[in-house]
């Protein structure tokens, strides 16, 4: 018996690349020989919460990258998003670099329950 939500997912993260997706440079520039690759990604945001020191609540907006797990291959090898990756993007005519941001414990999450896309928070640096 076929899994309808898995296939739904799967419809819809096939549809998302298809139709809402533009190709990023994935790149992990602390590799000694920079290493890179170009993918489809959907562009999103979340918005974080942090309180700081002195007990004020701090509100601010990052931009994700939801990417297919099967894409993100450096050299070969698949991988996960590490600190220090960056994804390059054309906003405007520029390349706009953003890096990994950690958010809680991780720089990114599963975007499904199975662990098909990964979404990947950011901050731009340039």
């Amino acid at each position: 018996m076929s899994d309808l939500l898995q296939s739904g997912a799967s419809w819809l993260a096939t549809t998302l690349r298809n139709h809402a997706a533009q190709t990023v440079t994935y790149r992990r520039p602390h590799t000694g020989g920079s290493q890179s690759v170009e993918l489809a990604a959907t562009i999103g945001r979340s918005e974080i919460e942090e309180q700081q020191a002195d007990g004020t609540l701090v509100k601010y907006e990052i931009r994700d990258y939801l990417i297919d797990v099967a894409d993100l291959v450096l050299a070969g090898v698949a991988v996960l998003p590490e600190d220090g990756d960056l994804i390059e993007e054309t906003l405007g005519g520029a390349t706009a670099v953003y890096e990994i941001l950690r958010d809680g414990d991780e720089p990114w999450r599963y975007s499904d329950v199975y662990h098909t896309r990964l979404r990947i928070h950011t901050k731009r640096i340039k």
